[in-house]
């Protein structure tokens, strides 16, 4: 993607507050939320449980739309779910009773049946499945139904794609392998995306920018500039001196030593 393409107000969030009813009272989830996005750029948003990481990110997708502020994609508000916005769970949420190439393919709406195979193929080729479609997701282990899940989501082509802690539920080795595949969809494609994590490691190795959020309600505490050569590599001071800041951020009350984070 080319600089002048960059749409520095491609995602726009103004002022978004969201309140939930609880005991007969108003409780507020999200307060005075305010950030743009840029076309083609990663965010991570970090916070602790309970910080309206997800609901902020269900916003976005128009999953609630019930919230003061506003949320706009290329000037348009966003008061549904469409598919310019794709979304990734925790679950992979495939059909058991699919293979991979269906379960992919049960999304697409539109276009022949030959335009149909050859968007899911390119997409399961894109994730790394190639010589698996024909497997249920019995048969997959977790981080390859994570991948059949990204594919689904990435095959109507959406314009964002938003992850709400797609690896949480992964093992840690293959966590990391999932983080390396999501970077390298993310460069190849050009694709704006949204992660929503509480791991901090991750969220250096992955963003072009990481929102950090307090609790109760979440406000954004501080926005990070990541600016690592890549392939980024963890083990580097600059990569641990940008986690140690995030890490200070929850702990303002003591300077948190680099060892305790590596």
């Amino acid at each position: 993607m080319t600089a002048e393409k960059v749409n520095d107000h491609y995602l726009k969030l103004e002022h978004v507050n969201k309140f939930y009813e609880k005991d007969g009272a108003a409780f507020q989830v999200l307060d005075d939320i305010s950030f743009d996005v840029k076309e083609g750029e990663f965010i991570c948003i970090v916070g602790a449980s309970g910080c309206g990481k997800s609901t902020l990110l269900r916003a976005i997708a128009g999953l609630d739309p019930k919230h003061e502020g506003s949320i706009s994609l290329n000037g348009e508000a966003i008061t549904r779910p469409e598919k310019t916005r794709g979304m990734v769970f925790q679950e992979h949420r495939l059909f058991p009773w699919l293979t991979v190439e269906k379960n992919i393919g049960y999304v697409l709406n539109s276009g022949s049946k030959a335009q149909k195979k050859a968007l899911v193929q390119e997409h399961i080729e894109l994730v790394g499945l190639k010589g698996f479609e024909k497997a249920y997701p019995k048969q997959l282990s977790g981080g390859m139904a994570q991948r059949a899940g990204i594919a689904r989501s990435l095959v109507n082509q959406p314009e964002i794609l938003l992850l709400d802690e797609p690896f949480g539920a992964l093992d840690a080795f293959t966590k990391i392998q999932m983080q390396k595949e999501v970077k390298r969809i993310q460069k190849q494609d050009g694709k704006t995306m949204i992660l929503v994590t509480h791991d901090i490691d991750e969220a250096v190795f992955l963003a072009d920018r990481i929102i950090v959020m307090s609790a109760r309600p979440g406000r954004i505490k501080k926005i990070v500039n990541v600016v690592l050569p890549e392939p980024r590599n963890r083990n580097t001071i600059d990569f641990l001196d940008i986690r140690k800041i995030i890490y200070n951020e929850f702990f303002e009350d003591q300077e948190i030593d680099i060892d305790f984070v590596i």
